[in-house]
């Protein structure tokens, strides 16, 4: 048999809860004092927590519609953010280069090196990185006074020389092409070096046993090659020595000065090498 649920409670709770909202109203409506001040009191305290039930069962769905609406002004508000932060990354990022070419240009004219030759200011607008020879263009030429043979330089030291000069640009073949040579000195240890290619270090000839070389010395041009480049260019630090039992000549390389890769600037030195020289061209 079926047990039948009392519904008295029910209908005392929904009365209670009627009685409560009238009296409630009432007591706002007529500001009343005494009783119903009192009866008003005692029927919110009854009804908070029916009221604060609903409001429990109604809030996410107002949460939900308030959060609908917050959600466009929020993508809004990270587009713009985005936008801000794309244009502070494109103006730092500008700001840095610039700093680096400021650098690169003081460097160029507060050379450590060759202080009393005179020199043409140029920008590197192109690269010959190829298989056959590894060259630079220069926005400078024969109308600034950059003619054939002339060395380039940087702020570290020896970029190359100068193989083709037009009216208004030139070709630098760089020390580190396999067809590039040049005479080096460390100290009184005089010899030969030669380029193996981009990002290699230069191999150094002719340096005889039992030659005082150090490793991490750097060598410079020394301008008894034909009278070719001038002395005293900064060209590469040592960065390997090897002695073979039984060779005359002991295995030396140095890393240039100057990372090619990176060049923006230079100076084209004017130099004409002495014509009292031997061999000089």
């Amino acid at each position: 048999m079926a047990v039948r649920r009392p519904t008295r409670p029910r209908f005392v709770l929904l009365l209670l809860v009627l009685t409560a909202g009238t009296i409630i109203t009432l007591g706002y409506r007529t500001q009343a004092n005494g009783y119903v001040g009192k009866l008003k009191g005692y029927a919110s305290d009854v009804f908070s927590p029916v009221q604060s039930g609903v409001l429990d069962v109604f809030r996410p769905v107002g949460s939900f519609f308030r959060g609908a609406f917050d959600y466009g002004s929020l993508r809004k508000q990270n587009a713009t953010l985005k936008a801000e932060l794309g244009s502070a990354r494109r103006a730092g990022t500008a700001a840095a280069s610039q700093q680096q070419e400021l650098q690169a240009l003081t460097q160029l004219e507060k050379l450590p090196f060759a202080p009393s030759l005179h020199q043409i200011a140029a920008e590197v607008v192109d690269t010959g990185f190829g298989n056959y020879q590894l060259t630079l263009e220069l926005d400078r030429g024969s109308s600034a006074g950059v003619q054939v043979g002339m060395p380039v330089v940087s702020g570290g030291g020896l970029v190359g020389r100068v193989v083709q000069s037009n009216r208004s640009t030139s070709t630098v073949l760089l020390l580190t092409d396999p067809s590039s040579s040049i005479g080096v000195r460390d100290g009184s240890v005089i010899g030969v070096a030669s380029g193996q290619g981009l990002g290699q270090a230069l191999r150094v000839d002719y340096i005889f046993a039992p030659a005082k070389v150090t490793k991490g010395d750097v060598m410079v041009t020394s301008g008894l090659q034909g009278g070719l480049l001038p002395p005293g260019i900064p060209v590469g630090r040592i960065n390997r020595v090897r002695d073979h039992t039984g060779d005359l000549q002991e295995e030396v390389n140095i890393a240039p000065l100057v990372d090619m890769n990176s060049l923006e600037f230079v100076d084209v030195l004017v130099w004409e090498p002495p014509s009292t020289l031997p061999g000089a061209g």
